[in-house]
């Protein structure tokens, strides 16, 4: 099979969208070449251990890379996809210099074009993200190892949004308690909470694609016995109540569902948000607290926050 490689060049604030944009259009994934990446400090901190080349990088700005099959939709396909990226203008993101090239790849190129992007990284304290393909022997014994293929679903785990959300999850979660993840993507949070204890966790996605490929993920971690997952549109119906209530999306649409999140969460339970820009950060916090939520943390990551809040016994 022929594939074609899209490449947009825009900005780091444009990440989470763009690659939720690719990802309904059918791409199974996303690259992600950013230059922070080169001078990151990994020593004695979470992080890659691993060499990186400067030639795959931009000077400025991100490269944000997916795969795509050539056929007889491809021009249509591509035309929606950069109509789409224009419009997140409207929601006040900037998109930079949003340069979209696209070329010919065949598939064995196309395969390994994925893999060398991605390596065992640990996030957290207890977690440690490993591709399907890497050995990995974990370093201590309460080591958590969540493995992921990232050409299944969007959302590899390695994101500042994704790695604050599972940082939340550690200092939130308790053995027995019950989890709504909203916006799972590929279902790496609701894997984590299953493994730190949950004993039953929510998983919901609008799109039909990322709720099969969470389920996939899912059963590849064996936590299906705790983990359900179910395409929704946010909270939209959802009435059991939960002890932890994580979304890792747009600010935009963590605006929608505050008023639902707090009437789902079990009082002294957690409402935890990701995917928030630093612009936006006072507006979601405002309507948290609207809601009826307590702050407890404001966390941030690089250009990203995240917000543990809590509901008031």
């Amino acid at each position: 099979m022929k594939w074609s490689e899209i490449s947009i060049h825009t900005t780091n604030e444009a990440i989470e969208p763009i690659s939720n944009i690719l990802h309904e259009s059918g791409a199974s994934g996303v690259v992600i070449e950013d230059p922070f990446d080169l001078v990151k400090e990994r020593e004695n901190v979470f992080g890659e251990i691993y060499q990186l080349n400067p030639g795959d990088y931009p000077e400025e700005g991100v490269v944000i890379k997916a795969y795509l099959p050539v056929n007889s939709f491809l021009g249509e396909t591509v035309e929606e996809i950069k109509q789409a990226i224009n419009n997140l203008v409207i929601y006040d993101i900037d998109i930079g210099l949003n340069k979209v090239e696209i070329s010919e790849v065949n598939e064995e190129e196309w395969a390994t074009a994925w893999k060398k992007y991605y390596n065992p990284v640990k996030i957290s304290d207890k977690f440690t993200i490993v591709p399907t393909w890497e050995e990995y022997e974990p370093v201590t014994s309460d080591e958590l190892i969540v493995e992921l293929d990232p050409g299944m679903a969007f959302g590899t785990g390695t994101h500042p949004t994704t790695v604050m959300s599972i940082q939340a999850l550690e200092r939130t979660v308790k053995k027995g308690d019950q989890v709504i993840d909203v916006g799972t993507g590929s279902g790496v949070l609701s894997i984590a909470a299953a493994m730190l204890g949950a004993e039953k966790v929510d998983a919901y996605d609008l799109d039909e694609v990322a709720v099969t490929s969470a389920r996939l993920n899912i059963k590849l971690n064996k936590v299906q016995d705790v983990t359900t997952v179910r395409q929704n549109n946010l909270l939209d119906g959802i009435e059991a109540a939960a002890d932890v209530i994580v979304a890792n999306i747009l600010a935009e649409i963590i605006l929608r569902f505050t008023d639902d999140a707090a009437a789902l969460v079990k009082p002294g339970g957690y409402f935890i948000t990701s995917g928030i820009i630093q612009p936006k950060k006072n507006q979601v916090k405002e309507a948290i607290e609207k809601a009826g939520f307590i702050i407890e943390e404001v966390m941030v990551m690089e250009d990203w926050v995240a917000i543990i809040a809590k509901k008031p016994q």
